[in-house]
């Protein structure tokens, strides 16, 4: 096996262990809500969110890959990477994000990928391969996706309650414990559809560089059916496995919910993220899902909110992106001296 193949596989092999931790920790806030207010049991929830996230990585593939493509061949030049490029930016996300969840953080998986990848291809070769415009639609969304996320579970709320002000709270408990199954069901499924893209973007950038060294005739940027289902069952295994650190923090530590608060909360993050999975922008679910509890937790009070958590959360955002470039660099740096 020549060097280039070894590094090839060992960057599936990545791409899947990056799946895996995107559903222990990103993956794993699509069924939360519906967990911490008791609608459905742990092990029923984790079914429902792995299946609909299936479906929406298929979905999201076949609908042309968006956000695949945007991190296959958008942050970094392509043509200026190389494998061991690859590997080490993968290997500094799954880092990071792999120490997050064991500490219960609920983080940005994809934007530690970029991050990663970012810093593995500055060190590989410098600044001049960065995308400029994309990276600028990706910290837009790191600025924007939060506040979507917060002000529309705020507004969803405000208004579910003045709808329902004179309807019984068992009734509105009933009521809202289904439509909370279905809006949770939504949020995994636009999960596969913007964060289940990951390892196929990472598995078609490796095939890419590696067909280009090799002078094999192959589409541009052709993702083969194979890379879209394995990718698909290393996020659905990692939500199967369970991120139960995770699942309590946004469940139950950023503030109390019921039926109608978790409903509220997973139909604002479901739309952001569906509109940015059809942008090719990737977005966190994390990012969206714990800023619409934050605002539905907003409506009964701002004492109702435990912002110390949730200054926790938002400082882990925020030191995603340093950490991420840091660790894609020192990878990148050491893979080249081994292989």
């Amino acid at each position: 096996m020549d060097n280039s193949l070894f590094l090839l596989v060992l960057i599936v092999i990545a791409a899947l262990g990056f799946g895996f931790s995107n559903g222990l920790n990103d993956a794993a806030n699509a069924i939360a809500t519906v967990i911490g207010s008791r609608v459905l049991a742990p092990r029923t929830a984790i079914i429902m969110a792995a299946v609909c996230n299936l479906a929406g990585t298929l979905s999201g593939a076949l609908l042309g890959a968006h956000v695949a493509k945007t991190i296959g061949k958008g942050i970094v030049m392509p043509e200026e990477l190389t494998l061991v490029t690859v590997v080490a930016g993968v290997a500094g996300a799954i880092i990071w994000v792999l120490s997050a969840t064991y500490r219960g953080i609920p983080l940005s998986v994809s934007h530690s990928l970029v991050a990663g990848m970012l810093g593995a291809g500055i060190a590989a070769a410098g600044t001049d391969v960065i995308v400029w415009g994309v990276l600028r639609k990706v910290f837009l969304a790191v600025l924007f996706a939060p506040l979507l996320g917060f002000f529309g579970g705020f507004v969803i709320m405000v208004v579910t309650m003045w709808l329902f002000r004179r309807t019984a709270p068992d009734k509105v408990s009933s009521i809202f414990s289904k439509v909370q199954i279905a809006a949770s069901a939504f949020v995994a499924y636009a999960h596969g559809k913007n964060d289940g893209q990951m390892p196929i973007g990472i598995m078609a950038l490796g095939l890419m560089i590696y067909y280009g060294r090799h002078q094999l005739d192959i589409p541009m940027f052709e993702i083969p059916v194979w890379v879209i289902l394995v990718s698909a069952a290393s996020v659905a295994l990692g939500i199967f496995w369970g991120g139960w650190r995770v699942i309590r923090t946004v469940g139950t530590r950023i503030t109390t919910l019921r039926p109608v608060h978790g409903s509220a909360a997973e139909t604002s993050a479901a739309v952001v993220i569906e509109a940015a999975s059809n942008l090719g922008i990737p977005v966190s679910t994390t990012q969206c899902i714990s800023g619409s509890v934050m605002g539905v937790g907003a409506t009964k009070r701002l004492s109702a909110v435990r912002w110390g958590v949730a200054r926790g959360i938002v400082a882990a955002w925020v030191l995603t992106f340093p950490i991420c470039i840091v660790l894609g660099w020192l990878m990148e740096k050491i893979l080249s001296l081994v292989i």
